[in-house]
């Protein structure tokens, strides 16, 4: 259990919380939720001790241990992979170490005798004696080979060295357990892993996460963050979206009924408070009118974009067809002879284990790569949008928002631009930001916003929720579900994929695919 109590938190003049009291408690799973920059990954820290609290405290019960999951593998270059999982007990860890120096000792007092005496004690009760094989148990499970378990970690993949940071948050049941992230890099039976080891952990869990899915699978409860306050909630993220949303609906609704009966009253008054015979009546209405409170309704923190993709003109019969499309880097091929036809209609979800290869065929497909082999022929009456996954090249200018929205709308219209880049969440003196210094968020949010404004009939879009917060990766889904053209894309997010796409693509390793006119679900059924 992990107590939070009057917590405040102040950068300068910013306050972040205010008077923070919550309780988390043995057994439960939370979602930390809150509109991008409400403080979550700050919360956590808060949590974990390492940002110190401006008033109030936070208390954990006497002996329990923490584990943060945390996200700088260069801090572990020169450690084995094995040594850094067992690393997230530091006290085992510490034990194993110092048994290691007194063993390796070539003078041995008898001090040392007990010292080491009393260690092995200490190590059996912390059954370090499975230490190595439990490390090794959550590396295969997460799909780090055990080939790589001895080596060092500056020499794994960036891919791999967090999934083992992961495995280092998990290791050795620890009380309470703080993930921020956790799904950001792992593939898709490596998150279905993770799923199922937090739904059978009996401690404390508190997660900040995009990921919906994720959140709907594992939590029992959502703490929200809104105004520097924390409201908990009982329920999965759907439940929580879908109780506030009928909340603020009843309230208002409520609001209005009140608000009539106000104006009734009100008439009443007006006409017959001069009346004598009718004065008792008219005093019974004031009475009534003093009485009525309408319901405080507290505007969000949290803002939805409007995401909706308009089509210029729609696509003919002609859509995209690929032959025998052919790349190789670095001597492998990453496609070989691929050859697939995109029709009427159609939504694909590409998916690989490596995300050079997924964002290598969409660079093709927009041209902005050469291949070996094969063919590639856009129907005549296609224009497609793109979204890169990397948008640097984009941004490398001293123009404002207003100035580089303006080069994809051929209307020479301030107010009509003003009144779009406010549905997406750029309003008053935001339009004036330079755009090399925007945050990845307003990046996205600018890159969709250009896309909306070239309403193309085709979208290819490379991991389209990277940077966005979940109110609008929610708005994007909507966006992509309403969308009348044609898309091609990748993404993480298992709810998009799985309301969007009616086909699925996969790239194997070998560079051939897998083609399925299938909903993304049922494609995950026949890949088990």
């Amino acid at each position: 259990m992990i107590q939070v109590n009057n917590v405040s938190l102040k950068f300068g003049k910013r306050t972040l919380f205010e008077d923070v009291n919550i309780k988390f408690t043995e057994g439960n799973c939370y979602g930390l939720i809150g509109a991008n920059g409400s403080g979550k990954s700050t919360f956590l820290k808060v949590l974990s001790g390492e940002i110190e609290t401006t008033t109030g405290e936070v208390t954990m019960s006497k002996g329990e241990r923490l584990s943060f999951l945390r996200q700088d593998h260069y801090e572990y270059e020169e450690d084995t992979v094995i040594n850094v999982v067992i690393m997230g007990n530091e006290k085992l860890y510490g034990i194993m170490a110092e048994k290691d120096k007194l063993y390796s000792q070539t003078d041995f007092t008898e001090e040392d005798g007990m010292k080491l005496a009393n260690l092995e004690a200490e190590f059996l009760e912390l059954d370090g004696w499975n230490a190595e094989s439990d490390a090794a148990t959550l590396l295969n499970n997460l799909g780090v080979d055990v080939s790589y378990h001895y080596m060092k970690m500056k020499e794994l993949p960036v891919k791999l060295r967090v999934k083992v940071l992961l495995a280092q948050a998990l290791f050795g049941n620890p009380d309470i357990l703080l993930l921020d992230e956790p799904t950001n890099s792992l593939d898709i039976e490596a998150i279905k892993w993770l799923e199922e080891f937090l739904i059978n952990f009996n401690n404390t869990v508190i997660i900040v996460s995009h990921d919906r899915h994720f959140l709907n699978n594992v939590c029992t409860h959502i703490a929200d963050i809104d105004y520097g306050k924390i409201k908990l909630y009982v329920g999965n993220y759907d439940f929580w979206y879908e109780s506030s949303e009928l909340l603020q609906r009843q309230m208002r609704e409520s609001n209005k009924k009140k608000e009539d009966k106000i104006k009734e009253l009100q008439s009443f008054i007006a006409r017959f408070s001069a009346n004598a015979s009718k004065s008792k009546q008219a005093t019974s209405r004031k009475k009534m009118l003093e009485k009525i409170q309408l319901d405080e309704i507290v505007p969000s923190s949290r803002k939805y974009p409007y995401i909706d993709f308009k089509i210029e003109k729609e696509s003919g019969k002609e859509i995209l067809k690929v032959e025998n499309l052919t790349k190789e880097v670095d001597g492998k091929k990453i496609l070989d002879k691929v050859s697939f036809s995109l029709l009427k209609g159609d939504k694909i979800a590409i998916i690989a284990e490596d995300d050079m290869v997924k964002t290598t065929l969409f660079n093709i497909l927009t041209g902005k790569e050469k291949y070996d082999k094969g063919t590639i022929e856009w129907g005549k009456t296609i224009n497609y949008g793109y979204l890169p996954q990397d948008n640097t090249e984009y941004f490398n200018t001293e123009k404002n928002i207003m100035e580089w929205i303006g080069q994809y709308y051929d209307i020479d219209d301030e107010t009509v631009l003003r009144g779009f880049l406010g549905r997406m969440l750029f309003s008053g003196e935001d339009v004036f930001k330079k755009v090399n210094v925007l945050s990845g968020g307003e990046k996205a949010r600018c890159m969709l916003s250009k896309i909306m404004l070239e309403e193309p009939n085709f979208l290819i879009l490379d991991e389209p929720t990277n940077h966005l917060d979940l109110e609008s990766i929610t708005s994007l889904n909507k966006g992509l579900v309403n969308f009348k053209g044609e898309v091609i894309f990748t993404t993480r997010d298992y709810e998009l994929n799985s309301t969007v796409a009616n086909r699925v693509i996969e790239i194997t390793s070998d560079g051939k695919i897998i083609d399925r006119a299938i909903p993304y679900e049922e494609y995950l059924e026949k890949r088990k």
